[in-house]
C-alpha cells in the first residue's frame, strides 16, 4: 500500500507548483534579432545591455503591448560574466547590467511588466557561459532573490541522459523559493526522436518547452517550423493545457524576413497552436502594418483562449501545397486557418469542406479575423482565395442556434 501510494503521490508533489501560463504567456525575447551582441562600444543601439531591455519594455508598456497581453521582457544568453564570484555566486556583465539585474528589475515592474532570464542545465549555457550545473539551489535563489519572474533552461553542454533527473531538480527549486516564476525548459528539443520524447514528464514539470530547431529570420524557417509541428501533432498537442504550452520558437514578425502575408500566416498558426508569442524584433523601429499583425486582439483571443486546447493541422493536400488548421475553443466556436503552401502562379481559391476541418456540420458565422469583418454563413464547406508563397485565412465559426 505504501508504494502505491509513493507511486501515485511522490510525482504531483514534485510537480511544477507556479500557478502560471493558465493562458500561452505573452512577451519580448532578445534571442532571434539581438543574439550575444555584447559590443556596447561599436553598437550601443543593439547590444543586449539594460538599456536594450528598459528600451523594449517601454515600448511594451506605451505602444500598446502591453494592453493586449504582452508582458515578459525576457533575456537570453551571454549577460553575464564568463567566472563565477569567489561564492560560486552568477555575476552580470557590469559593462551591460551597471544597476545589476535586479536593479533592471525593479524598472521594468515598474512599468507592470515582468522579466525573465536565462540558464542552462549544463556546465556552461551555449554560448560558453557558466551553467548552473552544480548550482542549481543557488541558482535559483539568487534569481528569486533579484525579483525574476521567468527562467529559461537550455540543455547544452551537458549529457541529455541526465534530463528526466536535471529539469525536474530545478522544478522542485523553483518551487521551493516561495516566488512564482514561469519556467521555459529546451528538454525535448535536444532529444531528437519525437517518439520517446516523454511529454507527460516534461509537462508536469515546465510550463512550456521547446520542441524543434531555433528559429531564424527567414520564411523557409518559419514554414520549416510549422510543417514539422503539422507533421507531429499527434505526439504534441494532447499534452498542451493551460499551465503547461508546446513552444515553436520566437514570433519574427518585425523583422527582415516575412512579407505581410507570411507575417499574418505565423501569427495565425501560432494563436492556433496555443503558442507562446514572444516577438523577437526591433519595437523601436517597427511599421505599422506589422505592430497591427502583433496586436490583433481577434488572433490574440484565439491564442489565449481559456479551454487550453491545442489546434492541430487536420487537412494537408496529397501535393502539400495546402492545408487547413483547426482549433476548437471554449465558446464552441472553431478558429481556422487555411494556408498555401506552394510558390506557384496566380491567387487560387480553395475550399475546405466541414469534414476536412473535422467540425460538425450546421450553420456557422463566418468572421475574418485580420479583415475584422463578417463574412455571412457557411453550411457544409468555406472557400478563400490564397496568394503563393506562404498566405492564408484565418477565421472563427460560430455556430448558429
Amino acid at each position: 500500500m505504501i508504494l502505491v501510494w509513493l507511486t501515485v503521490f511522490i510525482p504531483s508533489l514534485f510537480a511544477l507548483d507556479n500557478g502560471l501560463a493558465k493562458t500561452p504567456p505573452m512577451g519580448w525575447l532578445n534571442w532571434e534579432r539581438y543574439r550575444c551582441n555584447t559590443d556596447c562600444v561599436k553598437d550601443p543601439d543593439n547590444c543586449i545591455s539594460a538599456n536594450l531591455f528598459l528600451t523594449m519594455a517601454k515600448h511594451l508598456a506605451y505602444d500598446g503591448y502591453k494592453d493586449v497581453g504582452y508582458q515578459y521582457v525576457n533575456i537570453d544568453d551571454c549577460w553575464m560574466e564568463r567566472q563565477r564570484d569567489a561564492k560560486g555566486k552568477l555575476v552580470p556583465n557590469p559593462d551591460l547590467f551597471p544597476n545589476g539585474v535586479d536593479g533592471l528589475a525593479k524598472e521594468i515592474h515598474a512599468l507592470g511588466l515582468k522579466i525573465g532570464i536565462y540558464e542552462d542545465y549544463g556546465t556552461h549555457t551555449c554560448g560558453g557561459f557558466p551553467g548552473t550545473r552544480g548550482h542549481i539551489e543557488d541558482d535559483v535563489n539568487l534569481f528569486a532573490e533579484w525579483g525574476i519572474d521567468s527562467l529559461k533552461l537550455d540543455g547544452c553542454f551537458c549529457n541529455v541522459t541526465e534530463f528526466p533527473t536535471g529539469y525536474p531538480a530545478v522544478t522542485r527549486a523553483l518551487n521551493a523559493t516561495g516566488r512564482p516564476i514561469l519556467y521555459s525548459c529546451s528538454w525535448p528539443a535536444y532529444l531528437g526522436n519525437k517518439d520517446t520524447v516523454p511529454y507527460g514528464d516534461i509537462a508536469e514539470n515546465c510550463n512550456l518547452w521547446r520542441n524543434y530547431a531555433d528559429i531564424q529570420d527567414s520564411w523557409d524557417s518559419v514554414a520549416n517550423i510549422i510543417n514539422w509541428f503539422g507533421d507531429n501533432h499527434g505526439n504534441l498537442a494532447s499534452f498542451a493545457k493551460p499551465g503547461a504550452w508546446n513552444d515553436p520558437d520566437m514570433l519574427i514578425i518585425g523583422d527582415f524576413g516575412l512579407s505581410e502575408e507570411q507575417s499574418k500566416t505565423q501569427m495565425a498558426i501560432w494563436a492556433i497552436m496555443a503558442a507562446p508569442l514572444y516577438m523577437s524584433n526591433d519595437l523601436r523601429t517597427i511599421e505599422p502594418w506589422q505592430k497591427e499583425i502583433l496586436q490583433n486582439q481577434e488572433v490574440i483571443e484565439v491564442n489565449q483562449d481559456p479551454m487550453g486546447k491545442q489546434g492541430t493541422r487536420v487537412f494537408q493536400d496529397p501535393r502539400k501545397k495546402y492545408e487547413f488548421w483547426m482549433r476548437e475553443l471554449a465558446d464552441g466556436s472553431y478558429a481556422v486557418v487555411m494556408y498555401r503552401k506552394d510558390t506557384s502562379g496566380l491567387p487560387r481559391t480553395y475550399t475546405a469542406t466541414f469534414k476536412n476541418l473535422h467540425i460538425p456540420d450546421g450553420s456557422y458565422r463566418v468572421r475574418d479575423l485580420f479583415l475584422h469583418r463578417d463574412l455571412g454563413t457557411a453550411e457544409g464547406k468555406i472557400s478563400a482565395v490564397l496568394a503563393p508563397s506562404g498566405s492564408s485565412k484565418m477565421y472563427k465559426l460560430t455556430p448558429l442556434k
